[in-house]
């Protein structure tokens, strides 16, 4: 009797690890251990300020669309939800993604493409405040610079919702559940888009991405709403049809006003570094652009003696030390961009300090050897005849962001061997 009970505890043993094994066998296959993800678009998030905040409780039981441009293609994909700034919970019904309508029109889908999207196995998904949330992967092809429509019912949403106020795309918003509706009857529309952080696409081993890490002038001010015709989208196009460099996506972190070593609008640069650049995946090449904000808003009511205007400068070279030293830890390499000219600004009426400074800066950027490689879009931009001064046929207007046509001389000034692999 002894006897048989150990052979039964010893066949119940190896039963239980036989189970073990294939649960862990299971997971083992489902969460893909050899998967490569890498973002092929992104947004960096914001609190709402001024003209960006909504009447409260406007998104709450509505039905939220809104169209993102993709870089790299893919089979795979997967959504990465934001309430990094909310002041609770943000509660969604369903979340779908579709490819934008065969007709084109703006907010428009293709019934034929549309899919929900799960959050762990559920279409409802709950995320806390200050947190992100992927959503589980999904079979859906997209090619290289395609429109990925975004539709989500909102079913509670935070008084602060977390946004990204520059996104020179239409968005649209309607009340009620209209998440399958091919076109949404009459929607409040703004250029605005609200908790998406990215989208990701599983890759192969090879493929990366390159984040553009800056203020407005990287965001795009001044470029043309809906036609995606920022400096990255530039070079997002040009990538995808060089065969060395097809696979790589490019991640757009700019804000608009943003300062590296001061919050405004936005957190400043350094601060926001390990959500906006560490963080995104498969990135390993980081472009920065920053810079013009910190040094116009110095004198911009006031003139200030040279030796703030030096240790402005000594700061700056710091910061941008750190966040090489940062990106340079973690397998990521680093491409430094002049600041480009903006005497003659109406915002910052820049003072021949600050052009010094601006001088100075980008000679410790083009010489310091901190950076894998400089990309000069002062060179590409600036006026010969007044090299302090955006040259008119790429400025916008304002004396500060390039036109369409400046920003696509950004997008073709980087070189594309900076990132074959």
């Amino acid at each position: 009797m002894k006897a048989a009970s150990v052979r039964a505890r010893q066949m119940l043993f190896l039963g239980l690890f036989s189970v073990l094994l294939t649960r862990a066998s299971a997971l083992a296959q489902t969460s893909a251990p050899t998967d490569h993800w890498i973002g092929t678009w992104a947004s960096s998030q914001m609190q709402p300020y001024g003209t960006e905040t909504l009447p409260a409780g406007t998104l709450n039981g509505a039905t939220l669309r809104q169209v993102v441009h993709l870089s790299a293609g893919g089979e795979r994909l997967r959504l990465r939800l934001a309430n990094t700034f909310g002041n609770r919970g943000l509660e969604l019904g369903s979340v779908h993604i579709a490819l934008r309508g065969k007709d084109g029109a703006a907010g428009t889908i293709d019934p034929a493409t549309d899919r929900a999207l799960s959050f762990h196995g559920q279409a409802r998904v709950y995320i806390p405040m200050g947190a992100d949330y992927l959503s589980d992967p999904i079979a859906f092809h997209v090619d290289p610079l395609s429109d990925l429509v975004v539709t989500m019912t909102i079913l509670n949403a935070p008084e602060t919702p977390t946004l990204h106020a520059g996104a020179r795309a239409t968005s649209f918003l309607l009340p009620g559940d209209h998440v399958a509706q091919a076109t949404l009857p009459s929607p409040q529309t703004f250029a605005r888009w609200y908790f998406l952080a990215g989208v990701d696409v599983n890759a192969a081993p090879g493929a990366a991405s390159v984040v553009t890490l800056g203020d407005s002038i990287t965001d795009g001010h001044g470029a043309t709403t809906d036609a995606n015709d920022r400096w990255p989208d530039v070079l997002a196009r040009r990538l995808a049809g060089n065969a060395a460099t097809a696979s790589t996506g490019v991640l757009n972190e700019g804000i608009g006003g943003n300062r590296v070593l001061a919050d405004g609008i936005a957190t400043n640069a350094l601060a926001r570094f390990d959500r906006d650049v560490l963080s995104l995946p498969g990135a390993s090449y980081l472009l920065v652009l920053e810079g013009v904000n910190d040094l116009g808003g110095l004198d911009r009511t006031q003139e200030h003696p040279a030796a703030v205007h030096q240790s402005l400068v000594e700061q700056l070279e710091g910061a941008y030390a750190q966040m090489a030293a940062r990106a340079h830890s973690h397998g990521i390499k680093v491409y430094g961009a002049t600041v480009t000219p903006y005497t003659g600004s109406d915002y910052y009426h820049p003072s021949p300090r600050s052009e010094a400074d601006r001088q100075a800066l980008n000679l410790w950027i083009r010489t310091s050897g901190v950076f894998d490689a400089v990309v000069d879009f002062d060179q590409a931009l600036r006026d010969p005849a007044r090299p302090d001064h955006l040259l008119p046929a790429f400025d916008s207007g304002d004396h500060l962001h390039p036109s369409p046509a400046g920003y696509k001389r950004m997008g073709e000034e980087v070189p594309l061997k900076l990132f074959n692999r």
